[in-house]
């Protein structure tokens, strides 16, 4: 059934994210739905603010009022998430629920799509995709948290820096 889950956006009451995904939980949890609702999340960032001349890391919800859920839509888990204390409602033309599409739900992050790396700096690589399609570069540096591999592209002689994204090469053979 977890193949079938999509992500969707409830809307809470401001200030509720955290209460409500909480009771999501639970309720997942008393109920035994664990194959219908997947995961429950609050996007949230880590900020450094300045104030008073004092540094301080600070948790910042990323969209305040929503919660992101990605769950298999029926009337049950419709029904136990649309009843949370907080929950004001789905996300959608009148009280319908509409799943986030794929390209959403890429553009938002919130799934991280790892990338396996057959490669090292040092090693020669492949260029697949993009404006270098089909040429051969070295590999200089690989930020894999940020999904980015620097390499130089000898190109008429000289060597020219290029940043692309990690799966945009594959290790040369």
């Amino acid at each position: 059934m977890s193949d079938q889950a999509r992500w969707y956006v409830v809307h809470t009451y401001s200030g509720y994210e955290n209460k409500v995904a909480g009771s999501i939980e639970n309720a997942v949890e008393n109920r035994k739905l664990h194959d219908l609702i997947c995961e429950v999340r609050v996007p949230s960032e880590t900020v450094t603010e300045i104030k008073d001349n004092k540094k301080r890391e600070v948790e910042r919800k990323i969209f305040p009022s929503y919660v992101l859920i990605k769950m298999v839509m029926n009337d049950e888990t419709w029904y136990v998430v649309r009843n949370i204390r907080g929950v004001t409602g789905f996300v959608g033309p009148g009280s319908k629920p509409v799943p986030l599409t794929d390209e959403e739900v890429a553009r938002l992050g919130v799934e991280k799509n790892e990338i396996e790396i057959n490669f090292e700096v040092g090693d020669n690589v492949s260029i697949i995709d993009g404006y270098f399609d089909g040429f051969i570069g070295k590999v200089t540096s690989i930020e894999k948290e940020k999904g980015i591999v620097r390499l130089t592209v000898s190109m008429m002689g000289k060597d020219v820096p290029v940043e692309l994204s990690l799966d945009q090469v594959v290790a040369f053979v």
